[in-house]
C-alpha cells in the first residue's frame, strides 16, 4: 500500500521492498502473498529484496518481529534509505528528506512519550554502511528482553543524529483523541489546534490508537463508539466534529486502499 502511494504520488526515490524469504514471488503460485509481492514489483516499480525476519521470542509479541527493519542499515547499494513503518499511510511524498545533510540516521522525536529528547523509529533516514550495520546488529543480539528496535535507535544514535520534524513527518492518529491544546505536537502554546489543518500540512500519518485494534484487524462497533474522538463545543457554542471526521476519514481511507489493493480488508468504518 505505501508503494502504491508513493507511486500515486510521483515520488522519484526507488522504492524496495524487504520481504521474508519464506514467501516466493512465482507468477504460477496461487498464494496471495507471492500475487502481491508481483503486484508491488510490476505495478508500482517496486524492487523486492528477500531478508530474514529478527524475530526475539522474549517481551511483548506485538513486537516481537520490530528489529527486522533494521536491516535497511545492510542495503548498501544505496547511499539513503528512508524508512517506513508499514503500519502507516503516507500523504505526500518525502524525497526531500534525502537531501538532508550526511549523518549516519535522521529520525523525528516521540513527541507523544514523556521522555524528552526521545527519538521515533516509525521514519528514519538511515546513510547505509557494513560499519553501522555492524553496530546495530551487535546491538540487536545483545539487546534486553524490555528493548525494541526504538530503544535501540535511541541507545546508538539518541546523541549523533540529526533530527526530523515531527511535525509533518510524524503525526499519530491518536493525537485527533487527545483533550487539551495539543502543545507537544504542535511544537508551542499560542498556536490554535485544528484538526483539518493539521492532516492536510502531514506527510506521514502512523496508526496508533491503542486499544483501537490497527486498521487492517476487525473492530467491534463498541470498540470504534469508545475510541474514536468526540465532537467538542467551541467558543459559539456549536458542536465541533472535525477531529472525528478527520479520523473516522483516514481509517476508512485505509481500510478502502486495502480491499483496492490487496484484495482483502476489515469493512468501513462509515456506520457509526
Amino acid at each position: 500500500m505505501l508503494f502504491e502511494t508513493l507511486h500515486r504520488l510521483g515520488s522519484k526515490a526507488d522504492r524496495l521492498m524487504m520481504y521474508p524469504a519464506s514467501m516466493h514471488p512465482d507468477p504460477a503460485s496461487p498464494s496471495k502473498e507471492s500475487q502481491l509481492l508481483l503486484k508491488a514489483q510490476q505495478q508500482f516499480n517496486a524492487k523486492l529484496m528477500p531478508i530474514e525476519i529478527q524475530h526475539r521470542s522474549e517481551g511483548d509479541p506485538t513486537w516481537a518481529d520490530s528489529y527486522t527493519k533494521l536491516l535497511a542499515f545492510n542495503q548498501t547499494q544505496y547511499e539513503r534509505v528512508l524508512s517506513l513503518d508499514s503500519d502507516s499511510t503516507v500523504l505526500q511524498h518525502m524525497d526531500e528528506l534525502f537531501f538532508l545533510p550526511p549523518a549516519p540516521v535522521a529520525m523525528p522525536r516521540a513527541y507523544w512519550l514523556d521522555k524528552p529528547g526521545f527519538l521515533s523509529s516509525q521514519l528514519i533516514l538511515i546513510q547505509p554502511s557494513a560499519n553501522e550495520f555492524k553496530r546495530v546488529k551487535n546491538a540487536i543480539d545483545s539487546a534486553e528482553s524490555v528493548g525494541f528496535d526504538m530503544e535501540i535507535m535511541n541507545d546508538l544514535y539518541g546523541k549523533d543524529c540529526w533530527v526530523i520534524p515531527h511535525r509533518r513527518y510524524d503525526l499519530l492518529t491518536r493525537e485527533f483523541r487527545s483533550k487539551g491544546r495539543h502543545v507537544s505536537y504542535l511544537g508551542n502554546d499560542y498556536e490554535t489546534w485544528d484538526p483539518e489543518k493539521v492532516l492536510q500540512e502531514a506527510k506521514f500519518l502512523h496508526f496508533s490508537d491503542w486499544p483501537m485494534p490497527k486498521p487492517w484487524l476487525p473492530s467491534s462497533r463498541s470498540t470504534i463508539i469508545e475510541n474514536m474522538p468526540q465532537c467538542e463545543t467551541n467558543e459559539q457554542g456549536e458542536d465541533d466534529c472535525r477531529a472525528k471526521e478527520v479520523w473516522l476519514g483516514f481509517h476508512n481511507d485505509f481500510r478502502k486502499r486495502r480491499r483496492d489493493i490487496c484484495g482483502f480488508g476489515p469493512s468501513n468504518l462509515e456506520s457509526v
